[in-house]
């Protein structure tokens, strides 16, 4: 019988609590798996490389889920995230260019694209353009210039020289906060550019949404709720945060449970 990986097991729990939203203290782990700090303070050097908390004196803290890189976000929920890329898949027509912003439930939405429906893809994301590549039904075509490792694509002003020369039929954005105040929110401020003009240059503008993003308190306002056409939401959103935005005059679409 194979011996079990106590480090690894030991860091898989330290990781169940971050993402559970404590903070963890390197002495107190220290003390509890009768380890020096040194040895925790390993552990949660690796956790923060894997983008699963953020290194603080004296230990670490979660980090907020759209806030994460898209290394640590690709296989997290995975039946939430089909759920919402189903539901985006069904809105798009054949024929149309469609613009997939980057982000890890626009990944999971290519494999539910209609077939053999003349679309042409078009995106910014590694992983996006990577999944598409694998289809044989889909155009690709991969804009950009130097990736940003944590948004897992590229944002900057090549990137935005690239958009500005399309004609986008519909267009998926990231959004990672959405209020009734200030519409959609990016989490980075090198962001918002982009998507302005990703927005700009889309007829159609679609966000897919988990719960968790629903009035999230983040930063950098890129578009007011008028400017988005459809947002797709979780089938057990929270009626108090959706109301506000429906009688903002938003068109919201709940995805089915799986």
């Amino acid at each position: 019988m194979t011996a079990p990986d106590l480090p690894r097991a030991r860091r898989d729990l330290i990781a169940d609590r971050l993402a559970a939203g404590q903070p963890v203290v390197a002495a107190e782990l220290a003390a509890e798996f009768a380890l020096s700090e040194d040895a925790i303070r390993r552990d949660l050097r690796a956790l923060a490389a894997q983008g699963l908390c953020r290194r603080v004196y004296g230990g670490a803290i979660p980090i907020p889920s759209h806030d994460r890189p898209i290394t640590a976000r690709l296989h997290e929920h995975p039946e939430r995230k089909t759920a919402l890329a189903r539901a985006g898949a069904a809105l798009v027509q054949p024929g149309e260019l469609v613009f997939l912003d980057s982000g890890s439930t626009h990944v999971t939405m290519i494999e539910h694209l209609p077939e053999d429906a003349d679309l042409t893809i078009a995106t910014n994301g590694v992983d996006v353009a990577a999944a598409a590549l694998r289809r044989q039904d889909l155009r690709l075509l991969l804009i950009g210039g130097q990736v940003d490792p944590h948004l897992g694509g590229s944002v900057d002003a090549a990137a935005v020289h690239s958009l500005q020369q399309l004609r986008i039929d519909r267009c998926f954005v990231g959004v990672c906060g959405l209020t009734v105040e200030d519409g959609a929110m990016a989490t980075h401020f090198n962001e918002v550019v982009f998507k302005r003009t990703l927005v700009a240059r889309s007829r159609q503008r679609t966000a897919l949404l988990s719960s968790d993003k629903l009035g999230a308190p983040v930063h950098y306002p890129f578009a007011a709720l008028s400017e988005l056409h459809t947002v797709v939401i979780e089938h057990d959103a929270d009626d108090r945060l959706i109301r506000p935005l429906r009688d903002g005059g938003l068109h919201i679409l709940q995805a089915e449970s799986l």
